[in-house]
């Protein structure tokens, strides 16, 4: 049987993605190749938030078809459901197969022949006995449809690989419903669907039961989890059947929506040690006029509530942000409220991004576009107001014993491990992985990102 490797770019939800398609594959005899040079068929999971990341996934095309041109390339991910046509031109790219495809891959390339280096002709489309939204253009060949017609939320998290990750990440939920102005990703992971909770159960226990202590649920927008079910589930009764009903030792959320961080959801993450006290919520924006550009809904007041809300029933946690600078018509008054805020509350991480337009948004269409040298400064000046505040969150966790789980990373005599309130430490030997160490801990162990 051939051999595979997979190549991922991205948030948690395609890392669940690349779990999944991993999964499938194992599970239909392929084998998992050392690198990608060593492999039959090579799975580029793309992302398509900024036009950064479409670059770095056509970049990436190039690079792994000069070092191994006689392989399969399979790209998929939402950057191959935004605009196959791109990908399909590329030298080397066998199939573009779009989200809304994507549970078909390991199909595809059971049945498709194997061919001799540098062979360009593969499987008509005719054979494969898809639908006939799929089309066949240019040198590869595209399986892509209407995304906004899934109904179902794609998950199968590997545990067949420890040796590459600790904690892996169950995506409970998938696409969204709201319509911000920047944001190209409910048009390529389309409308929100959730994991009924009786799968979501079943996965965790399988996840246990293979010796995972800690797992990350993730989504394209967690907070709405449930609201699509009938009965509909919220997301904090979901989280207290998987305490109540799995012998899972740590949950962490990965990102969510300010406004479903509610007083409810807090007052259940600072109850039990066995959900990670740490939050991230985009902010994007302190400007109340840029965030109504945004289509973003709520103000910045709302939003700094959560933060002390947060801050005063869990002042150990970790509280992160996403942020874009740049967006089109932000003066200097807009980016200087953002930097303010920021700088005024007990944040202890950022993420950065520069505003990027992205084809069919809103925003593409915006008058005010902002220099691109201004962009680049506000971008670093905020970089070094998030190293300021991680900075200091360190430092205020130095003296504490926190409970952390062992990663994979060594050097020569330590190990990297996490707590739960996302402190990356240096754990003073060298320990197995996914282990729990009561680390005592020192300036020297908490370790920079």
């Amino acid at each position: 049987m051939a051999t595979f490797s997979i190549e991922n770019f991205g948030c948690r939800a395609t890392q669940a993605d690349a779990a999944a398609i991993e999964s499938q594959l194992l599970a239909r005899g392929f084998s998992k190749a050392a690198s990608h040079a060593a492999a039959d068929v090579i799975v580029l999971n793309t992302c398509t938030v900024t036009a950064a990341a479409d670059a770095q996934a056509r970049d990436s095309v190039r690079h792994i078809y000069r070092a191994n041109p006689s392989a399969q390339i399979v790209v998929t991910g939402c950057y191959a459901q935004r605009a196959p046509e791109d990908l399909a031109a590329l030298d080397g790219v066998a199939w573009v197969v779009g989200n809304s495809h994507q549970a078909e891959i390991p199909q595809l390339l059971e049945r498709a022949p194997r061919l001799p280096a540098g062979a360009r002709e593969f499987v008509p489309l005719s054979q494969l006995e898809v639908e006939p939204l799929s089309l066949a253009r240019g040198p590869a060949k595209i399986l892509t449809g209407d995304i906004f017609a899934q109904t179902e939320v794609i998950v199968a998290p590997t545990e067949n690989d420890a040796a590459e990750r600790t904690r892996p990440t169950l995506k409970i939920q998938d696409g969204c419903n709201n319509r911000c102005s920047y944001c190209v990703i409910p048009f390529v992971r389309g409308r929100s669907r959730s994991l009924a909770p009786a799968r979501v159960l079943e996965e965790i226990r399988r996840l246990v039961d293979a010796g995972y202590k800690e797992i990350v649920l993730s989504g394209i927008n967690l907070g709405s989890y449930g609201r699509d079910l009938a009965p509909r589930v919220e997301l904090g009764e979901l989280l207290r059947s998987i305490l109540d009903q799995t012998p899972l030792e740590r949950l962490r959320l990965s990102s969510i929506e300010p406004l479903d961080v509610t007083q409810d959801l807090i007052g259940l993450i600072a109850s039990t040690d066995r959900l990670a006290r740490h939050f991230h919520m985009p902010l994007q924006s302190a400007s109340d006029r840029i965030l109504h550009a945004m289509r973003r809904w709520y103000r910045a007041a709302h939003y700094a509530r959560r933060v002390e809300l947060i801050h005063e029933r869990l002042p150990d946690a970790a509280i992160g942000a996403d942020v874009i600078v740049g967006f089109p018509g932000e003066t200097d008054e807009d980016f200087r409220a953002t930097c303010d805020f920021i700088a005024q509350l007990p944040f202890t991480y950022l993420h950065v991004f520069s505003f990027s337009a992205r084809p069919g948004t809103e925003a593409a269409n915006f008058t005010g576009e902002v220099p691109l040298p201004i962009i680049k400064q506000r971008a670093r000046e905020l970089r070094s107001l998030s190293e300021a505040k991680s900075s200091a969150f360190r430092a205020a966790q130095a003296g504490r014993t926190l409970r952390a789980l062992t990663l994979h990373h060594q050097g020569d005599n330590w190990t990297e491990a996490l707590s739960g309130n996302y402190l990356k430490l240096r754990i003073p030997g060298l320990h197995p992985a996914n282990q729990w160490i009561e680390a005592q801990l020192t300036p020297d162990s908490i370790a920079a990102d």
